[in-house]
């Protein structure tokens, strides 16, 4: 099975209408411009924005723009960075999990609706399944998968040696799976899950 192929017309649909179906409000657009204005558009002004660790959002051109500071919202990540003591830099990632905002993206999502991701740290887990108020994920739509389990061997057998690799070009020992969170769906009223769907190949 190819990870990095757009699916058809029949399967993108499909998929749209199964993850909304799980209270998740699904913006589908053509490009990585449009995803950007999508996501800026969900944003209001004064919000705090954290980021996850995501090659998606870089592609998009939206950490380029929080670094930018041409921006009407507050970056969180901005003082965890600014941050040089270790010990009170990791108090202000746990604390970061509660930001209204929270951006990052997907490493699968199956034609039913389910979204799968995984993680060395497990840093975004708690944002994504309860803490942030508000999440925005930005996927490609090479990303759907028919099953949970197809969801499983992506991550496996394609995301992963793809991140390994990833940060061992960066200097860094390379990655590991430890974490992977499943959406089933959202159940809590104060909270708003969004999913920009691009019809284009970004991230892994």
């Amino acid at each position: 099975m190819t990870y990095d192929t757009i699916p058809s017309v029949d399967i993108i649909e499909k998929t749209v209408l199964a993850v909304g179906a799980r209270n998740v409000s699904v913006h589908l657009v053509n490009t990585k411009e449009e995803a950007l204005e999508k996501v800026k558009s969900l944003i209001p002004d004064g919000a705090e924005v954290m980021t996850g660790s995501s090659t998606t959002l870089q592609q998009i051109g939206f950490v380029d723009l929080l670094k930018s500071e041409s921006h009407p919202w507050k970056n969180v990540k901005e003082a965890i960075v600014a941050e040089k003591d270790g010990v009170k830099q990791a108090e202000l990632r746990k604390l970061s999990v509660s930001a209204d905002y929270f951006l990052g993206s997907v490493h699968a999502i199956t034609e039913d609706g389910q979204t799968v991701t995984a993680s060395a740290s497990g840093s975004q887990i708690p944002s994504y399944a309860f803490t942030s108020d508000n999440v925005i994920w930005i996927a490609g739509a090479q990303k759907i998968v028919p099953t949970l389990d197809s969801a499983f061997a992506r991550i496996r057998d394609y995301v992963y040696p793809l991140e390994d690799a990833r940060m061992k070009s960066v200097g860094m020992g390379g990655s590991v799976i430890a974490k992977m969170f499943i959406f089933e769906r959202e159940v809590m009223p104060n909270r708003h899950i969004h999913l920009v769907l691009v019809k284009e190949v970004l991230g892994f």
